[in-house]
C-alpha cells in the first residue's frame, strides 16, 4: 500500500491517477501481468500512446515492469505493484501553517517575448497573434493563457510575512508546456525560473501538447489546432534546496531568496543560448487540464 500526503514527491501519483486509462491499465494488469503491445490492443490504442502512460504508471511507482523473452523476442511485461493508496489530506493545524498566494497568468509586471506569441482571455483572444506589442494591451490582466517562442515573463507578488513569521518552505505551482506553431508532441524546451533573482533551475518541457484531444477546460471557442493543455509542476524550495515534483533541481534554498524584500519577484523564461529553444506557454484558470493560476504557497 502506498501512505501519500501533500508533500511535492507524490505529485507524480495524483497526476497518474487522474486518468481513466491509467485506471483501466491497472484493472487489467489486477488480474495477470500483461505486455504494452497486450493492454494497447485491448484499449485499442496505439502502443506509443499506452507507453506514455506506461511510463506515468512506472514514475507513480503504481506499476513495474520486467524484460523476457517470448515467441522470439523480448517484451516488456508490466504488472501492478500496489492495490491500495491511502491520502492523509491536510488537517485544520497544518492548514494554518499555509499562506496561499495566487497570480493571474496576465498579471505579470515585466517581459520580453519574441513570436510565436500571444495572449487569450476564457472569452476571446487578445490582439493580434506574434505581435509583442499586445503584451502591454490593457486587457491583458484578464489574460487566461499566454504563449512566447523565446523571452521572459515576470511576476511579482507582495510579501505577507510578518517579523516573527519564518519560512519553512515555499511552493510555486502552474500548468506549463513549450510553444510549436501549431501543436508538437515532441518539442523540448528548456524552461528557466527564477525567484528574486536566484535561478531556481531549469526544467526542459517535452511538448506543446494537444494533438491527442482537447483541454479539459480550454473554452469551446478555442482553436482546435494551437495549444490545449500543460503539465502541472510545482516547484518546493526548502532548506536542503530546489525541488521539481520531488527531483531535486539545484542547490538554492531558502537562505538564499531574499525573503525580507517588501516584494517576491518570480520569472518564467526560455533563454536564447539554451539547448532547446521551444518556448514556453502558461496556462491559468479556465485553460488547460488543471482550473488554476500560478499559486505560491509559504509554509
Amino acid at each position: 500500500m502506498i501512505k501519500a500526503n501533500g508533500e511535492p514527491k507524490y505529485m507524480a501519483l495524483y497526476e497518474a491517477l487522474a486518468s481513466e486509462v491509467r485506471w483501466r491499465i491497472m484493472g487489467f494488469l489486477a488480474d495477470n501481468e500483461m505486455s504494452v503491445k497486450e493492454i494497447a490492443a485491448k484499449l485499442e490504442l496505439s502502443p506509443s500512446i499506452v507507453t506514455m502512460h506506461i511510463r506515468k504508471l512506472e514514475q507513480a511507482e503504481l506499476i513495474g515492469s520486467r524484460r523476457v523473452r517470448r515467441n522470439g523476442g523480448t517484451h516488456k511485461m508490466c504488472f501492478l505493484k500496489h492495490n491500495q493508496v491511502e491520502i492523509e489530506l491536510p488537517s485544520a493545524r497544518s492548514s494554518a501553517r499555509i499562506r496561499e498566494q495566487t497570480i493571474s497568468v496576465g498579471h505579470y509586471t515585466a517581459f520580453e517575448v519574441h513570436p510565436t506569441c500571444g495572449l487569450g482571455t476564457r472569452e476571446k483572444e487578445i490582439g493580434v497573434w506574434d505581435d509583442p506589442r499586445y503584451f502591454l494591451d490593457p486587457e491583458r490582466v484578464h489574460a487566461s493563457i499566454l504563449w512566447f517562442g523565446r523571452g521572459y515573463v515576470e511576476y511579482k507578488t507582495p510579501n505577507y510575512l510578518v517579523p516573527d513569521q519564518s519560512v519553512e518552505a515555499i511552493e510555486i505551482s502552474m500548468e506549463i508546456a513549450s510553444e510549436a506553431p501549431g501543436l508538437r508532441d515532441h518539442w523540448p524546451s528548456d524552461i528557466t525560473f527564477t525567484f528574486n533573482g536566484n535561478i531556481l533551475g531549469t526544467w526542459t518541457s517535452p511538448a506543446d501538447f494537444g494533438r491527442a484531444a482537447r483541454g479539459k477546460y480550454t473554452p469551446e471557442w478555442w482553436h482546435r489546432n494551437v495549444n490545449q493543455y500543460g503539465l502541472l509542476k510545482t516547484i518546493r524550495i526548502d532548506d536542503s534546496g530546489t525541488y521539481m515534483d520531488g527531483e531535486k533541481m539545484s542547490e538554492v534554498t531558502t537562505a538564499d531568496l531574499h525573503l525580507s524584500d517588501p516584494f517576491w519577484t518570480l520569472r518564467f523564461a526560455v533563454e536564447e543560448q539554451a539547448v532547446h529553444v521551444g518556448g514556453l506557454t502558461i496556462y491559468g484558470s479556465g485553460f488547460g487540464n488543471h482550473d488554476q493560476d500560478i499559486v505560491i504557497r509559504v509554509y
